[in-house]
């Protein structure tokens, strides 16, 4: 039988009432299932920024680049990052780069709990892949090629235009 980690760490004050109303606000602006999914970014940005520090006392520049690579590729951090740049990351930073949340900045669904439900529904693909998680980070490749599934079933509501069975008949023919 095989254990399942968890991917986060509750916080150490479970009560402090400043601590949930954040939470709440954040959890609300993203469209964020449950405080799990904002635990599980705060541990991303906990493990970077706890390499950067690390970096900071024993510079490595080898393992420094790679991590600023892969900052840049997940579309958090630009090219000429520093050290002090992933010091002063946040959550929102990681948030932001969720497909739920890229789908919505992008005009593609109306809200972020619409683009949740697109998401979960199977509507949505990058490079033809169909993605079912809303917690996907999307990457500053994977960006340009997000597109949605338009089926007669479906009827999904694009830049707040409804898109009719003949809109989308004529969009199939032309493919």
């Amino acid at each position: 039988m095989r254990y399942l980690k968890r991917k986060y760490e509750t916080p150490s004050r479970p009560f402090d009432k400043q601590r949930i109303e954040e939470e709440r606000k954040i959890v609300n602006n993203f469209g964020l299932k449950n405080k799990k999914e904002l635990w599980r970014a705060e541990s991303n940005l906990r493990k970077f920024r706890r390499l950067a520090r690390k970096f900071a006392a024993n510079p490595n520049p080898q393992e420094e680049k790679l991590i600023f690579d892969k900052l840049y590729r997940m579309g958090i951090l630009t090219q000429e990052a520093v050290l002090d740049d992933i010091l002063i990351l946040t959550v929102s930073d990681f948030l932001e780069r969720r497909l739920q949340t890229v789908l919505e900045r992008k005009g593609i669904s109306n809200t972020v709990k619409n683009a949740r439900q697109m998401i979960v529904h199977g509507h949505v693909k990058i490079h033809d892949r169909k993605i079912t998680y809303p917690s996907y980070l999307v990457s500053r490749e994977e960006e340009s090629k997000i597109n949605i599934y338009l089926t007669a079933k479906n009827k999904i509501q694009t830049n707040n235009k409804p898109t009719t069975v003949k809109e989308i008949e004529i969009e199939e023919k032309k493919e």
